[in-house]
């Protein structure tokens, strides 16, 4: 079977279809969520709409609690789990983007969407594979699954209240990162740095600070609100926005200033891709304030993360050969003078990583810097080694497909419901070479990478699952 052929021949389908699942606007949705839609209105909608185009083509499907869902085809008593999420992260600012973000423009052969590459567009070349399978008439001698979650970007609670209930399958991928394959995905972290000391209204210079929205995102923009700073400050401000080729506004409102910086956002697996507004923010309010509270906040920050990503400050550094460095991204940043400061920080770490007494390490030493680290999230490692049958067949299958040769098999910072599985990876779908611009402004899709993809999906299917 030419699968190449096959999906080019649907290619018009495979378009449509993406652009109606990216026209959802599916980021969780704090103001619409009840006890009976648990992320809100968006991500439901998504996941119905690929519910309904399973029941449409006749086959299984399953809506769990509106948590999650899947579609299935074939028999027997193994099952093979391809694990999708139709949520997205937020757009962050309207005006980066050149074409709305939930249109699903093509032009130049890209399709431009939040989702289109992270993960609605794997998504929906996976469903095309389930389709070009189904109309060849193969029958399958096991079950093929494919599972949709709607709560990826924050934090897998879909597929944990979906493995309450279903089973788990032998073996599967997630169609939601890179090919050829990656069998080594980071451990994730979630810290919280809480700062101890109240500040004095009346005579603390910094009052507020606000920046990011999702720990897994670099933020791109950050404000604060100070007072009593120095007669420079203005002046100041501008030569730190020229000398680090930033954008940001100085207001006045009243006798204080609303100080604001614009970053780049990017995905926090890679936060060495974008530009943090909060750092470079607390990095000049550290040049310019002096009172305790405020110079104890900005002076955390700025010594831990500005122009480091890996943690040195902190002692939290630390690479391996199967996964690279640990990485650490200040997602969300906040303080109020009357309550304290605190930081969210994504941190992707190695797979041998010594998490315990990492941690533990840098549990004293913020201590003696004002701030308590507490753990509020952790998802270790996953790995399989490139030794196992399963992961041989799937790159086998991505060589023969491309031609790349010469692609080794690769490591992640990114968490993918691969990790959720007993035996499970993350199989494509950026292209070596692609950028990724997963969690960016612009984000988009290459429509005949997504056609290739689709073909890819389907002999590893027919190739997994096995004919009758």
């Amino acid at each position: 079977m030419d699968w190449l052929q096959a999906a080019k021949e649907r290619q018009d389908e495979l378009i449509q279809d993406l652009q109606e699942l990216v026209q959802i606007n599916s980021v969780l949705d704090e103001d619409t969520i009840t006890s009976e839609v648990p992320f809100g209105d968006g991500p439901l909608k998504a996941l119905e709409w690929l519910l309904d185009k399973g029941k449409t083509e006749g086959l299984l499907t399953k809506n769990v609690d509106n948590y999650a869902g899947h579609i299935e085809m074939g028999a027997g008593e193994d099952l093979l789990g391809i694990l999708c999420h139709v949520d997205v992260v937020p757009i962050g600012d309207e005006a980066d983007w050149t074409y709305p973000p939930f249109s699903g423009t093509i032009v130049e052969g890209k399709l431009y969407a939040r989702g289109a590459i992270d993960d609605k567009g794997p998504t929906v070349a996976a469903w095309m594979a389930m389709k070009l399978i189904k109309d060849a008439g193969i029958q399958l001698s096991k079950r093929v699954r494919m599972i949709i979650g709607t709560d990826e970007e924050t934090g897998f609670r879909c597929v944990d209240h979906y493995f309450k209930q279903e089973e788990m399958p032998t073996i599967g991928f997630a169609p939601d990162a890179d090919f050829p394959l990656i069998n080594a995905e980071k451990g994730i972290a979630e810290l919280v740095f809480s700062q101890n000391k109240i500040g004095d209204e009346t005579k603390e210079q910094l009052l507020l600070f606000n920046a990011g929205k999702r720990p897994n995102m670099v933020p791109d923009f950050a404000e604060a609100k100070v007072q009593f700073v120095s007669q420079q400050f203005e002046q100041n401000f501008q030569t730190f926005l020229s000398k680090n080729q930033l954008e940001g506004t100085l207001l006045m409102e009243g006798s204080r200033y609303i100080i604001t910086i614009k970053g780049k956002a990017a995905h926090a697996m890679e936060p060495e891709k974008g530009v943090n507004a909060a750092v470079y923010l607390a990095a000049f309010l550290q040049q310019e304030l002096t009172t305790e509270a405020s110079m104890q906040f900005v002076g955390f920050i700025a010594d831990a993360f500005y122009q480091d990503h890996y943690g040195h400050h902190l002692n939290l550094q630390f690479e391996d050969e199967m996964s690279g460095k640990t990485t650490l991204n200040p997602g969300i940043v906040s303080y109020d003078v009357a309550k304290g400061g605190s930081l969210v920080i994504s941190m992707r770490y190695a797979v041998t990583y010594p998490f315990d007494k990492k941690i533990t390490a840098a549990q004293r030493f913020t201590v003696t810097k004002g701030f308590s680290l507490d753990i509020q999230d952790n998802s270790k490692p996953h790995y399989v080694s490139e030794n196992d049958p399963f992961i041989q067949t799937l790159t086998e299958i991505y060589r023969r497909q491309t031609g790349d040769y010469e692609t080794p098999l690769l490591s992640t910072g990114g968490g993918t419901y691969a990790r959720v599985m007993k035996k499970g990876v993350a199989f494509g779908m950026l292209f070596p070479g692609e950028p990724d611009v997963a969690h960016r402004a612009d984000e988009f899709v290459v429509v005949d990478n997504l056609v290739r993809a689709a073909a890819i999906y389907a002999e590893a299917i027919v190739e997994l699952a096995g004919k009758k």
